[in-house]
């Protein structure tokens, strides 16, 4: 028989919150003893005003020794039967009790969390302890249920009304995800979820709410409840998106869903608890440090987590019917190194691959590998966290200095390495790097690789983008979204409204792009038939021209502007990939030979007719052509077997396609769309 026990909690709030399921437990095994709590002062309002607790002492850690003499004696005529000291402070060391637990205790590696580590502790002076009902120990008293609903309802929020409490605070700078982050995140919510958002927290975090909330509108109860009016809106709201905080060890011991963005703090320690919860970080090699202060003072843990990552998590939980922990079992590859160096159209047709791992690896650290002339295609990829890049022509010429990059990608401590076109230096650069797991195509020192998969691209059979999706598949790993991914830059539609300005280019009127170039001589179509094709079209649709390439293909493209009648705006070699985007973005068709530019429109959504020629199963348009719905392939093979850049025939299947097959493939994309000049 127990009558009497003593809770030495923790100051902390979060941390006081931690021990309440093992006061939970003492409760259920012994629901006629007495309980007396001593709590520091920030922690009171946990335990205040809760009837099942018969005496709440506030410590202060700034007593005179007097005072804890005094304490400790009224402690001690109590004549406790149970003493759980949590605090390991002086009191659970000089007062008896029937059961103590011990100043000292040897826990296992394998009991991480904070609240179990808790747990263990009080389990080795009583056995047995009882489950106990989530949220027990806080109480909500009517008059603070009340002020909660007539907050809500003065916001504009009923009963009825689903919403998200926000709480962007942390007592640690170190713990706080930007701002600015959670604006764009409630901006993202607001647009593509059918819910209301309410910003908490303390006096603390009012600078931060109140910017917030001026930038987005949003219901701020900031500084307006106490702790238990905060714990009854949490539940109410039933998700809580927040950092490593006080909030968040509320929200878990209530069993309300929690979102939680972790960077130099443990999550296995610290990290929510609720049955549905989800951890936002990036395993970035120095995380978890678990210190004051960032050795680096960047951050990067935290600040490397994006407006993206929060909001596919709460949308997972959000919208999900699964009542499946999500925390469980996501944390398969921990740190991922997709590799790409080849050129732009087919790093660009390697982008569904970096959704999929972004969806089926969520909380992992995701880096690219990319030539420097591709950079543009990933860099801004809200899926990714870092672009690295492998300049073989310049930085990194020579294998001594590729040795180093390979260095570099060591410290990295990758686990995982998806190696999506065959090379020797990257096979090299991967195996140096010591990446345990490292999956390719078996060309190219592909024996260097721990998972090499035939290579059949040569024989065409399926599209790129499939062959990159293979080394997912051989992962068991099934793609949903095998859309195409351009990121398009602030700075580049800046250019781009000020080169039109210049060039006389209204937002009314109509684009169209061509390229002339293209990778070899056996996929350049006549640049007179392109001239003829455009004039065509600008009489007919009332077109302005843009002709498009890189600089190495001016003469090209200042071929093509010499044989049209109509005017021409000459772009080849003026525009970044990234402002090329903006600029596609724009128009309204892309004619072009099969080039990187096609799947960069592709990605933009922006209507292209591809010309092919050569009639090998390799550079086939059934593996290269473009993917979109309005998308037209033009390819005719002359030949039974093509001799590619050793054609005795004049590229024969070039000229097969006429100017009238254009013209008709681009009335078929603009049928119903034609303006009369």
């Amino acid at each position: 028989m127990v009558n009497k026990i003593l809770f030495i909690t923790l100051s902390n709030i979060g941390d006081a919150i931690l021990t309440l399921p093992v006061l939970d437990a003492l409760r259920k095994k012994f629901p006629e003893a007495k309980v007396t709590v001593v709590c520091g002062a920030r922690a009171r309002g946990i335990f205040e005003g809760n009837p099942d607790i018969q005496r709440l002492i506030i410590y202060e850690k700034r007593s005179s020794l007097r005072e804890n003499i005094k304490l400790l004696i009224s402690l001690w005529r109590e004549r406790f039967e149970v003493v759980v000291d949590l605090r390991n402070s002086f009191f659970g060391v000089l007062l008896a009790a029937r059961y103590k637990t011990s100043f000292y205790t040897r826990i296992p590696k394998d009991v991480k969390h904070a609240k179990d580590r808790h747990f263990y502790k009080i389990g080795r002076i009583l056995k047995g302890l009882p489950a106990a009902e989530a949220g027990k120990s806080l109480h909500f008293s009517k008059a603070s249920r009340q002020k909660v609903d007539d907050l809500l309802i003065e916001g504009g929020i009923g009963e009825s009304d689903k919403f998200i409490v926000i709480s962007a605070g942390a007592r640690s700078h170190t713990k706080r995800w930007p701002k600015e982050r959670f604006v764009e995140l409630i901006r993202r919510l607001s647009k593509e979820l059918p819910v209301k958002i309410v910003l908490a927290g303390d006096k603390n975090d009012e600078p931060t709410n109140e910017y917030i909330a001026q930038n987005t509108g949003v219901l701020n109860l900031g500084a307006k409840t106490s702790l238990s009016e905060l714990g009854y809106l949490i539940k109410r709201a039933g998700l809580l998106v927040t950092n490593d905080s006080a909030a968040l060890h509320l929200a878990s011991y209530l069993n309300v869903p929690v979102v939680a963005v972790f960077g130099i703090t443990s999550d296995a320690r610290y990290g929510p608890w609720s049955e549905r919860s989800f951890v936002v970080k990036k395993e970035i090699s120095c995380r978890p440090c678990q210190k004051a202060q960032c050795r680096f003072g960047t951050l990067e843990c935290i600040f490397l987590v994006k407006t993206e990552d929060v909001l596919r998590a709460v949308k997972e939980i959000f919208v999900s019917n699964s009542q499946e922990p999500i925390a469980k079992s996501r944390d398969n590859f921990k740190r991922i190194l997709i590799a790409r160096t080849d050129r732009i159209g087919d790093v660009l047709l390697s982008t569904p691959v970096i959704k999929v791992l972004r969806d089926r690896f969520p909380q992992s650290y995701i880096a690219m590998l990319v030539s420097p002339y591709a950079k543009d295609i990933v860099a801004g990829n809200p899926y990714l966290d870092k672009v690295i890049v492998l300049d073989k022509e310049g930085k990194h010429k020579g294998w001594f200095r590729s040795l180093k990059l390979a260095r570099e990608l060591k410290k990295e401590k990758f686990d995982l390495a998806l190696v999506l076109h065959p090379a020797s230096r990257v096979h090299l650069l991967t195996f140096l790097s010591g990446i345990p797991r490292r999956i390719g195509y078996d060309r190219k020192l592909g024996f260097l690789l721990t998972d090499a998969i035939k290579h059949t691209k040569q024989l065409g059979e399926k599209h790129e983008a499939e062959y990159n999706l293979d080394l997912l598949r051989y992962l068991g790993i099934e793609a949903k979204d095998k859309s195409l991914f351009m990121p398009v830059k602030i700075d580049s539609e800046r250019w781009v409204r000020g080169f039109f300005k210049q060039e006389a280019v209204n937002e009314t009127d109509r684009l169209l792009a061509l390229n002339p170039a293209a990778s070899c001589p056996s996929k350049i179509w006549p640049v007179e038939r392109f001239a003829q094709a455009a004039d065509r079209l600008a009489q007919k649709y009332g077109f302005k021209i843009l002709v498009i390439s890189s600089a190495k293909d001016y003469k090209l493209a200042d071929e093509l502007i010499k044989h049209m009648h109509s005017a021409a705006i000459n772009l080849a070699g003026k525009t970044s990939i990234a402002q090329l985007a903006s600029i596609l973005k724009r128009c309204q068709l892309f004619i072009s030979n099969d080039s990187g530019p096609v799947h960069i429109a592709c990605a933009l959504g922006i209507p292209v007719i591809s010309i092919f020629g050569r009639n090998q199963p390799g550079l086939s348009p059934k593996r290269w052509g473009p993917v979109g719905a309005r998308d037209r392939i033009l390819h005719k093979a002359a030949c039974i077997e093509c001799l590619a850049h050793n054609c005795q025939k004049g590229f024969a299947c070039l000229k097969a396609i006429s100017v009238e097959d254009v013209v008709s493939a681009a009335d078929s994309i603009l049928e119903g769309q034609r303006v009369t000049p």
